[in-house]
């Protein structure tokens, strides 16, 4: 069951939401949790039982690694200040901090050890998947012990918060990876609902779902085509076309799903949750993924890149923690050594970056976007291509100066691009920020609301036909 579903949409959701709302607040927690749970186990029966279990185990090893007293809201520190203190300077051992780093220790072995043997047996088997959200509720459990044994974390969890923190449907797929504190978790009374976060969520939850259905969809067909063609088929202006076709498409399904999990999390009292912030009109690379996936890319930051040392440390050691940090991000994708190569190349282009063409790029900005638009889309072509052979062929398309014979299908960008144009067009128009952003500032608009609900309707017409379309990064 995704978003997109008709069962989700037509009956989940809306027996959910009455329940919900008319539950007391003090119970909304356990609706809350017993929905998640139905979601999760209609999606994915088998990995219900793991999921209750890393849960249930993470909550007891939490409680080991609460705060010791002395540590209040008003002497919690920042998160980098936390970070830095935490890896860089001494700390006095006690029998109770000993007692807490074995407990962090075993948290991380448990976690990391379990996605890290699902990763390994799903890539080694022909018939088992790897079970729903794995990546994504286990980055959440890791942050959360992490945030206990730094402080970060202010008030003593409930199980039933921790169990709903870890397993909220809204965001239990593909995330976003919320920090524990980013939910209101630690209020007293929880999160407050108000009809303009429910106004604010459903306008999200509509744009998501036209993007994911109307757009991606559509214009993810064109890649398919291609694929099923042989690369060895095309031209080199079809590359290019299908180059660009493949960015868009996991762009929009990607930013549609988010736009629909933080606009579901409106509707249930969270606050907004911004994982992506328009990252084609970015000046670099680096900061295009601080825009893209942003909550994935401060997950790594904060539990990856500064326990490593960060930037704070001499130039080749900063190196070799940036290029950890991306092969590790590569491999998290998948097992294939594309991956780890589109993660080390990205590592070496944002290494660049940050040593050599920075003073370049900030002195012409127009040089630092052209740069975005022409390296994204090429490494999301080592992205989507595992067989290296392939990925070579693909290429000496893109690039037809190294031999492999000239293609005879000259003309047949003309023919794909006659049907796809609208989607590149429409694509092309939502990379501009200041489009999505009058949506958002005119939503009470009667003619943007109008336009709005015919959206979502027909994108609920397209999704009946297509019997709920996966979204892409359900695989990892």
């Amino acid at each position: 069951m995704t978003f997109t579903d008709i069962t989700f949409l037509g009956r989940f959701l809306p027996v959910f939401l009455i329940i919900y709302y008319l539950i007391p607040q003090k119970y909304k927690d356990h609706v809350l949790f017993l929905g998640s749970i139905i979601f999760y186990a209609y999606g994915d029966k088998r990995a219900t039982i793991l999921l209750l279990s890393l849960t249930v185990i993470n909550f007891f090893l939490g409680k080991v690694l609460v705060a010791p007293r002395g540590i209040t809201e008003k002497t919690i520190p920042t998160v980098d200040k936390i970070v830095k203190a935490q890896f860089e300077a001494p700390t006095r051992r006690t029998k109770k901090s000993a007692a807490r780093k074995v407990a962090l220790i075993a948290a991380i072995i448990l976690d990391a050890g379990t996605l890290t043997a699902f990763k390994i047996i799903t890539y080694h088997s022909t018939t088992m998947g790897l079970p729903l959200g794995l990546s994504f509720y286990i980055f959440k459990m890791i942050s959360y012990q992490a945030d206990l044994y730094t402080g970060y974390i202010k008030l003593r969890p409930s199980f039933i918060r921790t169990a709903v923190y870890f397993t909220m449907f809204p965001q239990i797929a593909e995330g976003p990876i919320m920090r524990y504190s980013d939910g209101d978790f630690d209020k007293p009374h929880g999160r407050v609902i108000t009809l303009k976060k429910i106004e604010n969520g459903a306008v999200l939850i509509c744009l998501g779902i036209g993007m994911k259905v109307l757009l991606a969809d559509r214009i993810g067909i064109l890649w398919n085509e291609i694929s099923k063609m042989g690369y060895e088929n095309i031209s080199t202006p079809l590359a290019w076309a299908g180059a660009f076709a493949y960015t868009f498409q996991l762009y929009f399904d990607f930013w549609g799903y988010s736009l629909m999990a933080s606009g579901l999390g409106m509707l249930l009292g969270f606050n907004d949750i911004v994982n992506f912030d328009h990252p084609y009109a970015s000046q670099s690379v680096s900061e295009f993924y601080r825009r893209w996936h942003a909550t994935l890319g401060e997950w790594f930051k904060n539990y990856i890149y500064f326990p490593l040392g960060g930037s704070r440390r001499s130039k080749p050691r900063t190196i070799l923690n940036l290029m950890i940090v991306w092969a590790i991000t590569g491999l998290w994708h998948g097992g294939d050594i594309n991956f780890l190569l589109w993660g080390l190349i990205l590592g070496l282009i944002i290494v660049m970056e940050k040593f050599v063409s920075k003073p370049l790029l900030e002195k012409a900005p127009i040089i630092g976007r052209l740069h975005v638009l022409i390296l994204i889309p090429l490494t999301w072509v080592i992205f989507a291509i595992s067989d290296l052979r392939e990925l070579g062929i693909y290429f000496a398309r893109l690039f037809p100066f190294f031999g492999i014979g000239k293609t005879l299908m000259k003309t047949d960008i003309i023919t794909y691009l006659a049907t796809y144009w609208p989607y590149f067009l429409a694509g092309a128009v939502l990379l501009v920020p200041g489009v999505f952003k009058f949506i958002l500032k005119h939503r009470k608009n009667p003619l943007i609301i109008i336009c709005l609900a015919i959206l979502f309707w027909i994108s609920v017409y397209y999704s009946v036909g297509q019997t709920g379309n996966a979204f892409m990064y359900f695989s990892f």
